[in-house]
């Protein structure tokens, strides 16, 4: 049987294309043929010429809950897609496999969607949490309902954080420390207010407000755009991002790995839904 199709690819206005994750009965859960689907389908988009600006929604009440942690044999899963990045290993150890895995299926494609050479905006509402941010993080803009709630709770699994580690970028080390430490919630103003969210609407506003700031920015000359894109990220990039990204993501599979050791599977237990728990 086909898989069925997580993305929704819509045109609502001139020079916009919208991405909508729809997978809501699971809040939006990341499963493998989800996130090579929306690297498809954010590829197709670049390649529309009749396309300016992308914005990526979600269907349901929330946004994404991150990660689908009970998804059967992932692994396997990953090795029936072509690889995004050349990353890919079907052999060796479970803590390689997952290496590869995990370079290729979410930091690589993480930051193969922040350089994508037209504006992207994440419409973002209810949940967002860890994979979720993966997904957020790499557009140029977030616009944010009110209802919205931002977490990363993967210490509570014996983890450092998600795969894409933007966390001190995004809010400044010191309340990154805070937010992973404790793994609480920021809401949408307390986003704002930190800078990682360019607005905050009211929930039924939220997709009217996301369409009218694309149709805005899509009306500008396209290079212009791009040239903007390109300049601001060289200067993060500029201050070491790349490095400080490849650290954290060594002591992501570190911690897989430790885990594995420890627990007999790649995340701590204890803070594993219990039903999707396997030896």
């Amino acid at each position: 049987m086909p898989e069925p199709s997580y993305i929704l690819s819509e045109r609502p206005a001139p020079r916009v294309a919208r991405l909508v994750l729809n997978r809501p009965e699971k809040r939006n859960a990341q499963n493998t043929a989800l996130l090579y689907e929306l690297d498809r389908a954010f590829l197709e988009a670049t390649e529309d010429e009749s396309v300016s600006v992308v914005i990526l929604a979600a269907a349901g009440p929330h946004f994404s809950s991150g990660h689908d942690l009970g998804e059967a044999d992932p692994l396997d899963r990953s090795a029936a897609h072509p690889t995004a990045t050349g990353w890919r290993a079907v052999s060796g150890s479970l803590a390689e496999r997952i290496l590869a895995r995990e370079r290729d299926l979410y930091l690589g494609l993480s930051e193969r969607w922040r350089v994508l050479p037209k504006p992207t905006i994440a419409q973002v509402q209810g949940k967002c949490i860890a994979g979720g941010l993966m997904l957020a993080w790499p557009c140029d803009l977030i616009v944010a309902s009110e209802d919205a709630e931002f977490q990363d709770p993967t210490v509570l699994m014996g983890m450092p954080g998600c795969e894409l580690f933007d966390h001190p970028r995004e809010i400044g080390p010191r309340r990154a420390k805070e937010w992973l430490f404790t793994a609480s919630t920021l809401t949408a103003r307390q986003a704002f207010d930190l800078g990682m969210v360019n607005r905050v609407v009211p929930r039924e506003s939220l997709e009217n407000e996301t369409l009218a700031l694309a149709s805005a920015i899509a009306a500008k000359p396209l290079l212009a755009l791009r040239l903007i894109k390109e300049s601001v990220n060289a200067a993060v990039d500029a201050q070491g991002r790349a490095g400080a990204l490849q650290t954290a993501f060594s002591h992501h599979q570190l911690a897989h790995a430790h885990n594995l050791q420890a627990h007999g599977m790649a995340v701590d237990p204890a803070g594993f839904p219990a039903q999707v728990r396997r030896p």
